[in-house]
Parts: C-alpha cells; sequence; structure tokens
C-alpha cells in the first residue's frame, strides 16, 4: 500500500483504511428505504450538517486546534463548496431520478478523475500497471452496476445510441451522477490545499456544516414535507447514514487523504459498490448475478494492481535479467 500506513499513528490504520468505504456501502443499503419518503436536498443535508457538528466535538476532544486565517477559511470554504453542497446535492438528487445500478457505476468512476488530476497537478505516478488496474476497475464497477440486459447488448454488438436515449438521458440523473463523481474527485484533490493551513479532521467537520446550510436552505425554498413519511426505522437508517456514513467515514478518508498517494486511497472507492451488493444480499436478501460477482472478483483485483503497481513494475523489471542471470545486484 502505498499510503505510508507503517507512519500513521492511528491503532490498526490497514482495517481503518478501508473503513470508509464499507460505511459509505453500508450506508447505502440504509437509506435505501428513507429516499422514497424524504427530498433529495434535505437528505444530503441530513447526511451533512450534524455529521459535521459531531466530527467537530471529537477534534475538539483530541484536542485539535481551529482553523486560523483567511487562506485556511477560503480553502474549507472551496471545500465546502465542492465537496459538500455540490457532491452531497448532485448525488442525492441524481439517485432518485436515475436506477441505483447505474447510478453507482458513475459515481464509482471517480477515480479516474482523481488520478488524472493527481498526475498533472502533483506529479503522482501511475504506470502501466497502475492505468491497468483503473481499467479494470471501472470494467468491474460496470459488471456490478449495469443491468444484464444493457451489459448482452453490448456483447452482441449493440452501441451507445441503440442502448440509450440521450434526450431521455438529460431528463434523468445520470449526469447529475457525473457531476457528483467529478464533485467528489475534486474535492479528494482540494485537501491537499486545506491541510497546508488547517488540520485535515477539523477541516471535514468545518467543510461538513458550511456544505450542510446551504442545502437546507434550498430545500426550505423548494421542497415540503421533508420528514413527514419518514416513520422510526427510516430516522434509525438516517441516523446511521450521518454518524457511520458521513462523520466517521469522511474523518478517516480526508485524514488518509493528507497523508498519502492520492490515486491509490481514491482507488479503494471500487470497494463502496461491493459493499453495498454483499450487505445488500445479507440484509435485503438481495440476489447477485454471475456478472456482478464476476464484477466484484475484477474489482478487488483492480486495487491490487493500483496499490501494488510499483512493486510489480519493479519485478517485472527484474524478470529479464533473473532468467539470463545477469541481473544487477547492488
Amino acid at each position: 500500500m502505498q499510503l505510508k500506513l507503517a507512519e500513521s499513528k492511528l491503532p490498526f490504520a490497514p482495517l481503518l483504511l478501508i473503513a470508509p468505504f464499507f460505511l459509505w456501502g453500508t450506508a447505502m443499503v440504509a437509506m435505501k428505504g428513507v429516499i422514497p419518503h424524504t427530498t433529495p436536498l434535505f437528505l444530503a443535508g441530513v447526511r451533512l450538517l450534524p455529521a459535521g457538528i459531531l466530527v467537530l466535538v471529537a477534534a475538539g476532544i483530541m484536542g485539535k486546534s481551529q482553523p486560523q486565517g483567511w487562506k485556511a477559511w477560503l480553502w474549507i470554504s472551496l471545500f465546502a463548496l465542492v465537496d459538500g453542497s455540490l457532491f452531497q446535492g448532485f448525488l442525492a438528487t441524481g439517485l432518485v431520478r436515475t436506477g441505483a445500478g447505474l447510478g453507482s457505476v458513475m459515481i464509482d468512476s471517480q477515480p479516474l478523475a482523481v488520478a488524472l488530476l493527481c498526475w498533472g497537478l502533483f506529479g503522482e505516478k501511475i504506470n502501466f500497471w497502475g492505468w491497468l488496474g483503473l481499467a479494470i476497475g471501472v470494467l468491474g464497477i460496470s459488471l456490478i452496476g449495469l443491468p444484464s440486459e444493457l451489459i448482452g447488448h453490448f456483447l452482441n454488438g449493440g452501441g451507445m445510441t441503440t442502448a440509450f436515449s440521450w434526450p431521455e438521458f438529460w431528463q434523468h440523473g445520470e449526469w447529475l451522477m457525473l457531476l457528483a463523481a467529478l464533485s467528489m474527485a475534486l474535492g479528494t484533490v482540494i485537501i491537499r490545499g486545506v491541510c497546508q493551513y488547517t488540520d485535515p479532521v477539523v477541516a471535514t467537520g468545518w467543510h461538513m456544516i458550511l456544505g450542510g446550510i446551504p442545502l437546507f436552505i434550498l430545500s426550505s425554498l423548494w421542497e415540503s414535507e421533508q420528514w413527514v413519511q419518514i416513520d422510526f426505522n427510516g430516522w434509525l437508517a438516517l441516523s446511521y447514514a450521518t454518524v457511520f456514513g458521513s462523520a466517521i467515514a469522511y474523518g478517516l478518508f480526508f485524514y488518509f487523504a493528507s497523508q498519502g498517494n492520492l490515486t491509490s486511497l481514491s482507488s479503494l472507492t471500487f470497494l463502496t459498490p461491493v459493499f453495498a451488493l454483499l450487505f445488500g444480499n445479507l440484509l435485503l436478501s438481495e440476489v447477485l448475478t454471475p456478472w456482478q460477482w464476476l464484477g466484484v472478483s475484477f474489482t478487488l483485483a483492480s486495487i491490487y494492481l493500483i496499490n501494488q503497481r510499483e512493486e510489480i513494475a519493479q519485478k517485472w523489471r527484474s524478470l529479464p535479467n533473473r532468467e539470463q542471470g545477469i541481473g544487477n545486484r547492488e
């Protein structure tokens, strides 16, 4: 793993590294029954603002200092707009207007955008094995999320023009999911600038609060009966999504994003639909198709390739020397 876990002060760092994606995946399962009984902007606000307060309380207990200076607040405000308001707003609105399968494919394609941004902005090395892993990851989440009929359509030689109606595309939520994926990718990159001026955990808390306020304002203006139809189980699901799927998950994610290789970390996003599918199968009796099981296998293989890309490249370069017995031992 290229995230310097050995240097992390957190106990059980490898497990904590996986935790955000486990929590996001299970939170999506918890939210399935709530979405039809509430409104998207209210839902997005609930996932942000209360979670941000919890993160700041935890940061205060840990003795972390608050942001100082206008540059710190400017970066946090940008972070809040992009990864808070825009990402959660696009995501919640898109979930209402598109199928969960195709939507999850589009959201979890964001590691490609992160890889390109980090390659261009920070010079992070990706190499052949990293690009191969990203491609396999996109293929894996496609097999997980796309309908079997659509997969069969492409395998039988069908094209995009016959598989989709583009006018209908713009009336649904697919383009919102693409915007959500891009917002999340930009937020993952922005955290590096934020952490130059303030603690990443504190910044995460404030970005959730500042990002949630506009969502509640817009919800009050454009939506109605946001919580009238939510029952006790629905509030429990919302609480899980807020505390575990937002506060804990985002705190851990952006802590690690401030520490290591963003391409490697972002590739773990491919795990989110895997966890969502597995727990949907366990808790909601949802059955995985053979294509989805194949997608899970491809997804796990892609994460290995991306996070071990330098080691694989080094071993690959040494193979000819080993075979010829003339390797340089220095």
